[in-house]
């Protein structure tokens, strides 16, 4: 009689065994070497709320990424101080480029902007319009950077207000892109029209979907509700070649059936400032109700691996930053409070944007937006 195989399940030290085994291997396997880009991007040392730290270390995990040569640009002997820290920092592709002045979060943009023509904002900035570097990247005061960016570069033609897009996780594992988050308290709907198109040639080119779905943020998916401004930039959203949706609701930002959503920066920005609260809110909820007993710990333990997927697809550093889109160059505007990780991914985004041409193709296409609004103008004239 054939001897029969044992099909007994192998023990739990033995599985543990060489679970770990393998995590070594891989933890220990060589790293292949990044190419390094040919992409520039500076960065604003002096912005964050840490300043110089977290700048300084996502600068030095960008460029061991291969993501870009980086330009430190802020307070000289500060930034040399924090690179002393790091050994290995001399044999990367970083840059300093001295500048005195520094804008804090709580100064009036305006006069900031026109008074410190030596801040790290306005020499950042410079770089780009000089061609020293393809884009900039700052976690300062949102509203100078703003204003410093349409005063150095200028806006692109076509565009009457630059935008402020920032990136949604949904429950689809897709991203969404809302604009505008900040950038124009108050807005027209022609203003909305030019946001929905550089917001989908953003989501088009960054996160390649090759139609995104485009929607218009309301208090309700009928065209005849919301206020002037949404029902006047609805009707002009019909007109154009977009994958329009209509009307969406403020539920539709997560649920993954947008890849754009179009509202004017006092709205967006107060969606933006909720969704940051609530994600805080979950994590400290969850944290605590995974630690009131011994068997949630046990299961929090058995499923660290989902929990931190879920974490990682609930923070905002993932993301980097958001753009401001519709002017003459790349300038990402990052969170006051971002750590190493959100200046790495900044870092990334600015590479990607600037390599994917995506100033040129707002441009072009909304040139002949324009160009098709004006036929159909001399084309109704005429007939009456």
């Amino acid at each position: 009689m054939p001897q029969q195989r044992s099909h007994r399940k192998p023990k739990l030290s033995q599985v543990v065994g060489d679970t770990l085994e393998s995590l070594a291997r891989a933890a220990f396997a060589p790293e292949e070497e990044p190419a390094p880009s040919a992409m520039v991007i500076a960065v604003d040392a002096m912005g964050s709320d840490r300043a110089p730290r977290p700048e300084i270390e996502g600068a030095l995990q960008a460029s061991r990424a291969g993501y870009a040569r980086v330009i430190l640009v802020g307070r000289e002997e500060l930034i040399r101080q924090e690179l002393a820290h790091h050994p290995g920092a001399g044999s990367l592709p970083i840059e300093i480029v001295h500048a005195g002045e520094t804008i804090g979060m709580h100064e009036k943009a305006a006069q900031a902007v026109r008074s410190k023509r030596d801040s790290s904002m306005r020499v950042g900035l410079s770089l780009v319009r000089e061609g020293r570097a393809h884009g900039f990247i700052t976690a300062g005061n949102t509203g100078a950077a703003m204003a410093t960016a349409k005063m150095v570069l200028g806006a692109l033609p076509g565009v009457d207000r630059p935008g402020l897009a920032a990136v949604f996780p949904t429950a689809a594992g897709t991203a969404a892109v809302m604009i505008d988050v900040g950038a124009n308290v108050d807005s027209k709907p022609q203003n909305l029209v030019q946001f929905a198109v550089m917001g989908e040639i953003y989501s088009r080119i960054i996160f390649g979907i090759p139609r995104p779905r485009v929607g218009l943020l309301s208090i309700g998916e009928e065209e005849s509700k919301g206020n002037e401004l949404t029902r006047e930039a609805h009707a002009l959203l019909k007109q154009l070649p977009l994958n329009f949706a209509g009307n969406v609701e403020g539920r539709d930002l997560y649920n993954g059936k947008l890849d754009v959503i179009v509202c004017d920066g006092f709205v967006g920005n107060v969606a933006l400032k909720i969704s940051e609260g609530l994600v805080e809110t979950v994590r400290a909820i969850l944290k605590d109700s995974l630690q009131e007993t011994i068997t949630r710990q046990v299961g929090f333990l058995l499923s660290r691996r989902a929990f931190a997927d879920f974490k990682k697809r609930l923070d905002y550093s993932e993301y980097g930053g958001a753009p401001l889109l519709g002017i003459k160059g790349v300038c990402i505007v990052s969170h006051g409070s971002s750590n190493a990780n959100a200046i790495k991914n900044a870092i990334r985004v600015a590479s990607e944007f600037a390599g994917g041409g995506i100033n040129q193709k707002i441009e072009q296409d909304l040139a002949e937006m324009n160009g098709g609004a004006k036929s159909r103008a001399e084309a109704a004239a005429v007939g009456s």
